[in-house]
């Protein structure tokens, strides 16, 4: 009996490296791939490629979007001082910059090109970067309710 589980482990070690040695013989012949094929990056490429197409327009419109939010905000104490005055009585025509507790003009940013108030009604207007759009902005008799108009709404860069 001892003798037959020799025989077994031998005839076991031996269908091993037979096995092993003709793996290794028809493999030495083939060569080995190693990377990419030339077709699986052309498809890589043109994937990325579309994508790209879609996602930098996009980008485009969000960033342009986000630098006229700053001369949406930048309006803000404008409202603010315009509907002050009016609830304080003074007439439409006496709100100007500088005049009745109306900030002055502010200086042009990066986004901003200028903020005017004439008669109570706010101009802002964007630069270049930001889509040269404008947003008017008009009180009610009270400044409690503004209407908005503006080149930015067309634009989509002004949503209210």
């Amino acid at each position: 009996m001892n003798n037959f589980n020799n025989w077994n482990k031998l005839n076991n070690f031996n269908q091993f490296n037979s096995a092993n040695n003709f793996n290794n013989i028809n493999n030495s012949n083939k060569p080995t791939q190693i990377g990419f094929s030339l077709i699986e990056l052309m498809i890589v490429v043109a994937i990325i490629g579309i994508l790209t197409m879609i996602a930098i327009p996009s980008y485009q419109e969000y960033t342009q979007r986000a630098r006229f939010s700053e001369v949406v905000s930048a309006t803000e104490p404008f409202k603010t001082a315009v509907a002050l005055a009016l609830q304080e009585g003074s007439a439409l025509n006496e709100l100007s910059n500088g005049m009745n507790g109306i900030p002055a003009e502010p200086e042009p940013t990066k986004n901003l090109e200028s903020i005017k108030v004439e008669n109570g009604i706010i101009t802002a207007k964007g630069t270049k970067i930001a889509g040269n759009a404008t947003l008017i902005l008009t009180p009610n008799a009270d400044g409690s309710i503004w209407s908005i108009d503006g080149t930015c709404i067309n634009l989509g860069l002004c949503n209210y």
